[in-house]
């Protein structure tokens, strides 16, 4: 029998901050084995799919480039449907600005068609100056992904769902947040990774994102329970996971 495709969202469900959720390694080898189509899904669009597969790699999780798909890239192919070889002003880090580039885009901050907002290590409010000032001359505001905030080892951090929401209020004019749980993001990688939703699962670990962006587009989906979400949480939305598991490792690809 053919093997299911799987979109995998990575930070609760193959990793755990800097440390890889054990049962990943064989869920991993198990989609190798079956020659299984699958993509891990991240909405940070700091980094390159090189990037993270060597950060995987050193934490001894083997996931090939091609294996990733990240919100930028998803932001990227987004620009291009809509308006080829325009003109962009960024606000992110090279994962976000090198797969804009790759698109055909040139960046400048001399009146952009679009603003992107991304994730950076430390925004800049001149930057972000810039892109209210931009957005309110009518540039088209994008934005990467709507996560309001991000752990780090010193705490939380402001992400870019909360620098969105800084650039509207000054602006009145809302982002098109293309990452998780917009279903673009899954038809994005479904289209990247070649397949159909009729035989694709996301796997994921929040109700919020990927739960939600899965039954949005179709897909068969399962919770796993190594994240955010407890079993006992799920019964205060609406839609359900076609399965709950304890971990990846419980998947039968």
């Amino acid at each position: 029998m053919t093997p299911k495709n799987y979109l995998i969202d990575m930070d609760g469900v193959l990793v755990r901050g800097r440390t890889v959720i054990p049962e990943a390694r064989i869920f991993v080898q198990r989609l190798k084995e079956r020659s299984a189509k699958y993509l891990v899904l991240t909405n940070n669009p700091m980094y390159t799919p090189g990037d993270l597969s060597h950060r995987l790699n050193l934490m001894g999780l083997d996931i090939p480039a091609e294996n990733i798909f990240t919100s930028a890239m998803a932001t990227a192919m987004f620009l291009h449907a809509q308006n080829p070889s325009g003109t962009a002003f960024v606000i992110g880090e090279s994962g976000l600005t090198s797969m804009i580039h790759q698109t055909g885009y040139v960046i400048t901050d001399h009146n952009p068609d679009y603003v992107v907002l991304g994730e950076t290590h430390a925004y800049s409010i001149d930057a972000i100056t810039k892109a209210i000032r931009m957005v309110a001359a009518g540039a088209r505001f994008v934005a990467t992904n709507p996560d309001p905030a991000g752990p780090t080892e010193e705490g939380l951090v402001p992400a870019c769902g909360a620098m969105a929401a800084l650039i509207e209020s000054a602006t009145g004019r809302a982002p098109f947040f293309v990452g998780k749980p917009n279903p673009y993001m899954m038809r994005s990688a479904m289209k990247h990774l070649g397949v159909h939703s009729e035989n694709t699962v996301m796997v994921g670990d929040r109700m919020d994102t990927d739960m939600i962006a899965g039954v949005q587009s179709g897909l068969e989906t399962i919770l796993v329970l190594t994240g955010v979400t407890t079993r006992e949480m799920v019964a205060a939305f609406p839609y359900r996971p076609t399965q709950i598991l304890e971990s990846v490792g419980d998947i039968e690809v």
